[in-house]
């Protein structure tokens, strides 16, 4: 957990801090970690993993994430991932040893759901199914919510994070309400069906996860392209931190909201690393 500085100079009340939770620093590198071990280690309990391929869809971390616990646990993974995914996550997962089918470009992360929901007919296949597995938001009650509510000593007021999956912020949301009802939850989304937010969901134009749970959001703040990478951009050379696409969504929507306020503790979360985006020259001109 970091507390924004220089990026919040002169937009915030003295008496309002804004945090952000670096997920990047988890073994593979974000926040999916937390998701995709509880996923598979519920399939490995259950029994249904034995002698089977491990298959699901991914935008890119996810994928990441399987591809080094499936490497770890021994398991075969197949990936349905979309054709333009950037070259870090190609690599990555090619060095774990991950079976990729690549899909449209242009259908973006319903295209390739679309395909693993295909493959899946297949009993071969154990299909993961991360936008319906509820495995996916329990990861962020057991996990993520405790230790934002630690690190904050229980002071924190409004949590904002960006939609992808939904699994991050609806476990988090959860969790922390366990703890404290009053919390505010606020989502984050781009606010077109065409956009540059790697990893986040326009859920008007997009299939909708089913584990996502809308009467959690106290406010969905839509997050303009050009505005989130400028504040990527920000993060990197005002306040040191690496962060991807969506990162910047969530700090510029934590800002909006934070500067309505005269106190409070805003919290978000970075899901990855800007490192996962260096070979996109465009983003960093």
């Amino acid at each position: 957990m970091v507390r924004l500085c220089r990026v919040v100079h002169g937009r915030v009340a003295d008496a309002v801090e804004v945090w952000a939770k670096l997920e990047s620093f988890n073994p593979s590198g974000s926040v999916k970690d937390r998701a995709a071990w509880g996923i598979i280690a519920e399939a490995e309990r259950s029994g249904r993993a034995t002698g089977r391929t491990l298959l699901d869809s991914s935008s890119g971390n996810t994928g990441v994430a399987y591809g080094m616990i499936a490497a770890a646990r021994g398991h075969r993974l197949t990936l349905c991932l979309p054709k333009n995914a950037n070259l870090e996550r190609r690599k990555l997962l090619r060095a774990f040893g991950v079976d990729v089918v690549e899909t449209d470009p242009l259908e973006g992360s319903d295209g390739a759901i679309r395909a693993a929901q295909a493959l899946a007919a297949d009993p071969a296949y154990l299909y993961l199914d991360q936008y319906s597995n509820t495995e996916n938001w329990k990861a962020h009650v057991r996990g993520t919510a405790p230790e934002i509510w630690a690190d904050t000593s229980g002071r924190i007021t409004h949590w904002v994070a960006g939609l992808g999956t939904t699994g991050t912020f609806v476990g988090t949301s959860r969790g922390l309400r366990g703890f404290e009802p009053s919390i505010k939850c606020i989502s984050v989304q781009p606010e077109a069906p065409f956009h540059g937010l790697e990893g986040l969901k326009h859920l008007d134009s997009a299939i909708v996860p089913a584990i996502w749970d809308a009467t959690l959001a106290d406010e969905n703040v839509p997050a303009p392209t050009e505005a989130s990478i400028e504040m990527m951009q920000r993060l990197a050379r005002e306040e040191g931190i690496l962060a991807g696409p969506s990162g910047g969504a969530a700090v510029w929507a934590a800002l909006e909201v934070a500067s309505r306020l005269t106190t409070g503790v805003v919290v978000t979360l970075l899901p990855d690393s800007g490192e996962r985006y260096l070979s996109e020259a465009h983003l960093w001109a």
